[in-house]
Parts: structure tokens; C-alpha cells; sequence
């Protein structure tokens, strides 16, 4: 006779019954449960069924943070298309004692297009600013006044000359697609400071997106709620679809159809437990209905006094500045964004991405200047240093640039040599970041790049991405190594398997 085991269960008049279960049969359905249990430990370790514990007041995955941080939040301007260090920060003297000589890089040189023309100098003026004496040109002159809260990594190095790729670099942490935003990860690592915003913010440059567009800012296999929310400043609708466009949509009826919507959406959320998707959406509809209100308010400018709209260049635009910076609107675009950008911060954004000049109609309205650097980068350059030099004075008198970490950034440099005869080509061997705030040491230049501009002086001890995306979570509060997420069998960060601290740049 079989051995039986005899197990309790409630039947549904809640009274206790006893069947008899065989051996045979208990070990069938033991071992169906143990694969179950077994798949979702699997499906957990893969993201599947992630639900990672998380802090109960921002919603982030770090419960506690791993060091003290000196940051809270981070404002990112990127200047998409390659801006020229040599233009803007990186004063080289070599270029003007040989200006015109044919160039001699001591190698051979291999370039994106076809720059390897002679030496050229910058065709900007670099001028002396502030008590560290810092060289900067005249186009990016307005942030003068703020050089000695800024600090410079002259020897930054990138893996590419390709902008998609180098890009995805800046912006990842990665040179090719299918990894999170920096935002994204930030967003991730320690949630909202504000439930009626979102955490992570995008301001492109309105006339179009950088190389490889939103996927700059996507959430890739983090939860799907951490990608970044695109805003248009300049455009007569700057949030697509917040709010219903048809006349016969009353609030009533559009609160009646969210309700039945976010039933319908949880019913459909309980079939199928793990997947993100959904409940990003569900979140989304929630953040949209609260947007509704605080966005209009976060980008309504007429609430700030005349003197700020002056620092950001947007009383009047352009009519203090000659007529020889054309487009004058440039100071207007980006100082809009970075004012929206203060707003944002002030009111607990978590992380704001600003961008600056991608616009492929020609001539060029963006920083990819192999034709002409002077007609490229003037006009660019006046309106992104009025508008970053605005953030940073507006952040300090607010008391806020000690919390806020700014990095602005670019996917490459450009070469000391000409293309043509005024353009410049791609240099991914070495270029210039800087930071400010957020605890970053103020009123210096760390590590310098050779006398020409062309590599970094110490080749053996360059700077990478990651070291700048690693220094940037420290000073939030997290150690890079230990913010990962398990991805097709790999811990991944947003480092990758690099970086370290710059302990240099730390106050």
C-alpha cells in the first residue's frame, strides 16, 4: 500500500478537511513547485521580475546611500555635435606662434573626415578672467565672471569619432545602443524629490535632437518610468499630449476616463507581475494628470523679475550684444532652457539635461564646424555661455549650487589642424569637460592636454567618461560599483567594468 500523507486544507465553507495525498503525487506536485520557485528566482536575477527594495521616500533602489553625499541633483548641458576646446577653454599659445605651418602630430593621424591641413589658430581672442587668471575666449567671455567656481578636465579622452557613438558615450555610458541614460540611472539610484514633476528632464535643442535622438535619454532595461520626459521651451506646445486638445473633453469626463483606464490597466498589471512597462505607463498617467498643474507653473517665466530675465539674455534678446553675433535668438534659446532648468531644480527635479545646438540646416546652427569654426561657433558659443553663466550666479544667490553639480560636456573635440581652411575635424583623442557646484573643488584645470591640444599631455593617465559619470555619483552619495542591475546574466552600471573617482576635483 502507498505511503500517504495526510495535509490540511480549508474548504470553502471555511470548514477543515483532510484528503489523502500519495507519495507519487505529492512528489509531482512538489517538484512543479520547487521549478516554479526555481524560474522566478531566475526571472528575478534577469530583471523579469525585478522589484528591487527601494526608499520609501524617493521610490529609489539606494536605500542608503553609500557615502555622504555633497550633491542632490545634476544639471548636464550638452553642446551636441563637438565643440572645440581649443576654441572655447583650451588656450594654446603653439597654435598662434604657428599658425599656418603644416601640421606635425610625431604620428600618423587617423581622421573622420579629411582635417590633417596646417596648424590653425583659434580665431578668437583668449583673455585672462577672474583671481585664477583662467584663459577662456571672448565667445564664451560671459563666463568670465563665473570661472572661479568651475573646474576643467583638459585631458578628457574618448573611444570614437563618430558622433552617434561618441554620444551615446557622453550620454550612457556606452558607445552603442541599448543602455540607460546617466538620468535614468541617477533616477533609478535615488528616485523623485517631487511627485507632481519627474525626476529626469530633458530640454533637446527645439529645432531637433543629437545624434541618436531620444535614446540618449531612454530608460534601456532599467524600470521604464526612469527615462527622461522631453520638454520643448520654445515650442507653442512644450509637452506633447499633457492635456486633451478635443472641445467635447470635459474635466469630468477626462477624470472618469483616467479611472477607468488605471482599473483596466491594473487588472491587466496583475496578469502579468514584473513587467515595468505597464506600470510605467500607469505612472505616467498619474505624473501626466499632477503635470497638468505644475509644469505650466515650473515654465511660466513672467514670475521672474526683470533682472533675471536680463542675466539670461531673455529682456530684449540680443539687442546688448553687436550685430556681428547673428542670430541674436541664440542667447534667447539657450538661456530659456537653462532658466526652465533652475526652475525645474528649484522645484526637485532630480536631474535636467539641456542641449545646445542641433540644428543640420546649413549653414550650421550646431558645434560640428568642419567648415567654418568662427561663422559655427560664434553664435552658439555667446548664447550657451550667457545662458550657463546666468545658471550658475542665479543657482548661488539662491543657495542652491551647492547641492546642484553642473557638467557640461561634449562627445569630442576638434582637431589644431585646418579642414579646408577655416573648418576643424573631429578629435576623440582628447578634449575638455568642466563641472561646477555640488560639492566639486572650485577654480582650477585638471589634467592638461599637450601643446597643441591634440592628445593629452600625460597619454599614459587620460580621463574617461566614466571617471566623470563615476565623480558625479560620488558626489551624490553613491559609489559607481555598487549601483548596478543584472541584464542578460550581467551586473551592469553605468561605468561599465571603468572609472574612478577624480579626487582632485573634490572640495
Amino acid at each position: 500500500m502507498p505511503h500517504t500523507f495526510q495535509l490540511s486544507t480549508r474548504s470553502a465553507s471555511g470548514m477543515f478537511s483532510h484528503p489523502l495525498l500519495d507519495r507519487r503525487n505529492f512528489l509531482q506536485q512538489g517538484a512543479a513547485g520547487f521549478a516554479s520557485l526555481a524560474l522566478t528566482s531566475l526571472l528575478h536575477d534577469e530583471g523579469v521580475l525585478a522589484s528591487q527594495s527601494t526608499n520609501l521616500e524617493t521610490g529609489g533602489a539606494v536605500q542608503v546611500l553609500h557615502q555622504p553625499p555633497k550633491a542632490k541633483q545634476v544639471i548636464q548641458l550638452f553642446m551636441g555635435g563637438a565643440a572645440s576646446h581649443i576654441d572655447l577653454f583650451d588656450y594654446k599659445p603653439q597654435l598662434e606662434k604657428h599658425h599656418g605651418e603644416p601640421s606635425d602630430f610625431g604620428e600618423r593621424v587617423e581622421l573622420f573626415q579629411n582635417g590633417n591641413g596646417p596648424w590653425m589658430k583659434s580665431p578668437f581672442k583668449f583673455r585672462p578672467y577672474g583671481e585664477t587668471g583662467k584663459m577662456i575666449s571672448d565667445v564664451v567671455a560671459p563666463l568670465g565672471a563665473c570661472v572661479d567656481d568651475m573646474a576643467f578636465i583638459h585631458n578628457m579622452v574618448g573611444k570614437t569619432g563618430v558622433h552617434s557613438q561618441a554620444t551615446y558615450l557622453q550620454a550612457t555610458g556606452f558607445d552603442r545602443p541599448g543602455f540607460p541614460g546617466m538620468g535614468s540611472w541617477v533616477s533609478y539610484g535615488l528616485g523623485t524629490l517631487n511627485n507632481n514633476l519627474p525626476t529626469f528632464v530633458v530640454l533637446p535643442d527645439h529645432r531637433g535632437f543629437a545624434s541618436n535622438g531620444p535614446k540618449n535619454w531612454g530608460a534601456a532595461f532599467l524600470p521604464a518610468n526612469t527615462q527622461g520626459t522631453a520638454i520643448f521651451p520654445q515650442r507653442k506646445n512644450p509637452i506633447d499630449d499633457l492635456t486633451p486638445h478635443a472641445d467635447f473633453i470635459t474635466a469630468k469626463s477626462e477624470k472618469d476616463g483616467l479611472e477607468l483606464l488605471n482599473r483596466l490597466n491594473r487588472e491587466f498589471e496583475q496578469q502579468r507581475p514584473g513587467d515595468s512597462r505597464l506600470e510605467a505607463r500607469i505612472r505616467s498617467y498619474e505624473l501626466a494628470a499632477k503635470m497638468q498643474l505644475s509644469a505650466p507653473e515650473a515654465m511660466d517665466l513672467t514670475q521672474e523679475p526683470k533682472h533675471i530675465l536680463e542675466m539670461y539674455g531673455l529682456d530684449k534678446p540680443g539687442s546688448t550684444y553687436p550685430d556681428e553675433i547673428n542670430p541674436p535668438e541664440e542667447i534667447e534659446y539657450f538661456g530659456r532652457k537653462c532658466l526652465i532648468a533652475r526652475r525645474l531644480i528649484e522645484r526637485g527635479v532630480r536631474f535636467v539635461q539641456v542641449w545646445s545646438g542641433n540644428d543640420n540646416s546649413f549653414p550650421r546652427r550646431n558645434w560640428d564646424s568642419h567648415e567654418n569654426i568662427e561663422r559655427d561657433h560664434k553664435p552658439l558659443a555667446l548664447g550657451m555661455a550667457t545662458g550657463a553663466a546666468a545658471l550658475i550666479k542665479d543657482l548661488k544667490q539662491r543657495g542652491l549650487l551647492n547641492e546642484t553639480l553642473i557638467l557640461w560636456t561634449t562627445e569630442f573635440g576638434r582637431m589644431p589642424s585646418t579642414q579646408g581652411s577655416q573648418g576643424r575635424d573631429h578629435n576623440p583623442f582628447v578634449f575638455t569637460n568642466w563641472l561646477c557646484g555640488g560639492g566639486i573643488k572650485p577654480g582650477g584645470s585638471y589634467g592638461p592636454s599637450d601643446e597643441w591640444g591634440y592628445k593629452p599631455l600625460d597619454r599614459e593617465n587620460p580621463t574617461l567618461v566614466h571617471d566623470v559619470h563615476a565623480t558625479i555619483l560620488h558626489q551624490l552619495g553613491i559609489d559607481h560599483r555598487k549601483l548596478t542591475v543584472r541584464n542578460d546574466g550581467i551586473d551592469r552600471r553605468l561605468t561599465d567594468v571603468h572609472g574612478h573617482v577624480i579626487q582632485d576635483l573634490l572640495s
